[in-house]
């Protein structure tokens, strides 16, 4: 079982948090990794020694010295500012593709941070509720990706973020976050869906999810009944952030369809891969909708 970085912390040897040296309370990193690793007082005055010889930050000179690994330090940063971190050796692996948990503090996490707050200063504002979809001209530019790993950077917000695998050709979000895609949007589009279909994520607090679901032999036809607005509607009075993966637009108009209804689009390209025509003509094909277009994310992953 995967573990988040809400973990209980372990005590601390049996020495009581009062007796470590006032220093380390003023770290709070510091303070958070003596409670998680059990270090001793002497084993805190060792790294703090070390740090005032050769500079740094004090998880730095925990890992010089043997007493933490990277693992650890990343694990104490997700406590102390509050985002899913998985640990990476631990039983149940996680997908590396999803980047914002697996590796929060790399460029492509921090890619994903800054595109979250392009997207919540402009076309997803309060002022108009709106969702977002993830378009892409053809398949393998990464909407999977960028859909999966946004909303796990809208979810490290706090609050509510739904993923939605509204690409009901080719879905992948069910095996990038290990669900059961036995039911899903092609079985809510169809009518007599009993039970609840959006599942908690439980390595990933505060993002839902919601599979694809059997592959329906019409696709297009759901998406345009007034059930799929409808949904939307409800999806954006329960979550603060609503994401959708999309079929590749080489499919059809699907993806414009969804685009259309969520309110807010965001096309994938990949370098030297993306075909400027086709990508020119699925922008063009979002202008002339009544979605507001967000831009072009270029996928180097």
């Amino acid at each position: 079982m995967l573990e988040i970085s809400s973990i209980p912390v372990k005590p601390n040897a049996g020495n009581g948090e009062d007796q470590l040296p006032a220093l380390s309370r003023d770290r709070p990193i510091g303070y958070l990794l003596c409670q998680s690793k059990g270090l001793q007082p002497s084993q805190v005055e060792q790294i703090l020694v070390h740090q005032r010889r050769h500079g740094g930050r004090f998880g730095e000179a925990a890992i010089a010295l043997g007493l933490a690994t990277e693992e650890d330090i990343l694990e104490v940063l997700a406590r102390q500012f509050e985002y899913p971190y998985v640990r990476t050796f631990d039983d149940s692996a996680i997908d590396a593709e999803l980047v914002c948990a697996c590796d929060p503090l790399g460029e492509d996490a921090q890619s994903f941070r800054e595109l979250r707050s392009e997207l919540l200063t402009g076309v997803l504002d309060r002022s108009t509720p709106r969702a977002l979809a993830v378009l892409s001209p053809q398949i393998g530019d990464g909407r999977s990706y960028v859909a999966a790993n946004l909303a796990l950077a809208c979810a490290q917000l706090g609050g509510r973020t739904l993923l939605v695998d509204a690409d009901m050709r080719t879905p992948r979000l069910h095996t990038l976050f290990e669900i059961d895609d036995s039911v899903g949007l092609s079985k809510l589009l169809r009518g007599g869906v009993m039970q609840e279909v959006v599942q908690q994520a439980h390595k990933f607090p505060g993002l839902f999810l919601l599979a694809a679901g059997p592959t329906p032999p019409n696709p297009l036809e759901l998406l345009q009944r007034s059930a799929f607005s409808k949904l939307l509607r409800e999806w954006l009075a329960k979550f603060d952030h609503v994401v959708l993966d999309t079929p590749a637009a080489s499919y059809g108009p699907e993806a414009r369809v969804i685009a259309a209804t969520a309110g807010a689009a965001l096309a994938v390209a990949r370098p030297h891969a993306t075909r400027i025509a086709d990508l020119q003509r699925l922008l063009s094909s979002i202008e002339k909708g009544p979605a507001a277009l967000a831009g072009v994310v270029m996928n180097e992953h």
